[in-house]
């Protein structure tokens, strides 16, 4: 049963003018009663709650920061038109409106009703319950219940790194056009043959294919196929730190779904392994025309742990993950705590199978500082950015000194430059 604050401020009302009355007149008492009356034929009147059956339908995942339309669809199945305020209940960071529906549903009928989301957060989001109370035809007084329609939808990362996508695959048609022109060399391979055109490099024509064709013919090659990439995000304490509004991790994971589209697109396998004092998703190298939603779809559920990474259990699952020769893209943070204490003891076991690319996001809030000379608290603040710019540096060069490719950007151009190292590996033949 619910009382609504109509008939509650009726009653209030009726009950201060009884008390404040010298002698209580009947017509109070029968205004009292007739109240009660009416608020108990609204009871009975009220369309069961009983009654009603609840469906959802809709997208099932969606990119964060995209709006997603989830139908409600409600069923009467009792013998009254149901006449209710329905609270869709979601959680607070599914952005969810409108929150509550005004519901009218004839007897034996269905009417559908759309909630729209707009989630702030990844991972999976579901709906707790939905509460209903039926009024009556007056609006007193109803009928009050519960119900649930379960519902998951996965929110997976935004990709906003998408706008580099053009300039990336255009990077890797110069790239292939390149080995084609230049003939042979290290990370390329044979292709087809063509024929002679004045400028070609003569020592690509294949002679014993000129004189069985009887025209000269050039030998030529493209970029190799099928090398192995594999994207380490580190989710330890560190990637949960954010540079603006976005987590560390977020923008890790924006880079990695950028250079794995490229890496596609070039006929590469892409693996991804999430990984802190244990592994949260492992996914193996792989490719096809899906391997973004597979990958969005492990990334969304994965979350930073406030704890420091184990590197030598990274190391490992990296090796038992990837079998033969890759690149190993590890998304971390240059810190001393993380490389010199963490990474920098398991670096040779995997360098000396792998060739290896240290990403890391930079704040741009950090350099801005640095230049600050205004009054005393800007110089100091200077000296203290200066100071971890300068540790910065030296981190990335004791890691260049050990082989290791390093990658230290902001976040407008972390994930472009993440994948120009891998397009110049790529056209070196360094993977």
């Amino acid at each position: 049963m619910a009382i609504t604050g109509r008939a509650a401020m009726l009653a209030f009302a009726g009950v201060l003018a009884v008390l404040l009355s010298p002698a209580p007149a009947p017509t109070l008492v029968l205004v009292n009663a007739a109240l009660l009356l009416m608020v108990g034929a609204d009871i009975m009147l009220a369309g069961r709650v009983r009654r009603l059956e609840f469906t959802r339908s809709g997208p099932t995942s969606a990119r964060l920061g995209e709006p997603v339309t989830i139908v409600l669809a409600v069923t009467n199945t009792g013998r009254r038109t149901v006449r209710a305020r329905v609270r869709d209940a979601w959680p607070p960071s599914s952005g969810a409106q409108p929150r509550i529906l005004n519901v009218t549903v004839p007897a034996g009928q269905r009417r559908f009703f759309e909630v729209v989301l707009r989630p702030t957060r990844r991972g999976d989001r579901r709906p707790f319950r939905i509460t209903v109370r039926s009024l009556g035809p007056l609006g007193l007084a109803g009928r009050q219940g519960r119900h649930s329609a379960p519902w998951t939808l996965r929110v997976l990362p935004p990709f906003t790194s998408r706008r580099h996508v053009p300039a990336a695959f255009a990077r890797l048609q110069e790239i292939e056009g390149d080995v084609t022109l230049r003939g042979g060399g290290q990370g390329s391979e044979f292709d087809s043959l063509r024929d002679y055109v004045p400028g070609d490099d003569v020592r690509m024509i294949d002679w014993r294919a000129s004189a069985r064709r009887g025209a000269v013919a050039v030998k030529s090659f493209r970029p190799e196929q099928d090398r192995r990439v594999v994207c380490v995000l580190d989710t330890g304490r560190t990637s949960a730190g954010r540079i603006g509004d976005t987590p560390r991790l977020d923008h890790a994971m924006d880079a990695a779904l950028l250079l794995a589209a490229v890496a596609a697109r070039a006929g590469d396998r892409i693996g991804l392994i999430a990984h802190d004092t244990a592994a949260q998703a492992i996914l193996p190298a792989t490719g096809g025309l899906d391997l973004l939603v597979r990958m969005s779809a492990a990334m969304a559920l994965v979350e930073p742990v406030l704890a420091e990474a184990d590197h030598r259990a990274i190391v490992s699952s990296v090796l038992r993950t990837a079998g033969r020769r890759s690149l190993v893209v590890l998304f971390t943070e240059l810190a001393p705590a993380v490389i010199e204490e963490g990474l920098l003891p398991a670096l040779p076991a995997l360098t000396a199978r792998h060739t290896v690319l240290v990403a890391a996001v930079s704040d741009p809030r950090v350099a801005e500082l640095s230049t600050g000379r205004g009054n005393v608290r800007a110089v100091y603040a200077a000296a203290a950015a200066e100071q971890t710019l300068l540790r910065r540096r030296q981190l990335t060069g004791m890691l260049r000194h050990r082989g290791v490719q390093v990658v230290d950007a902001p976040p407008a151009t972390f994930a472009a430059a993440v994948t120009e190292i891998y397009l110049t590996l790529k056209s070196t033949g360094g993977l």
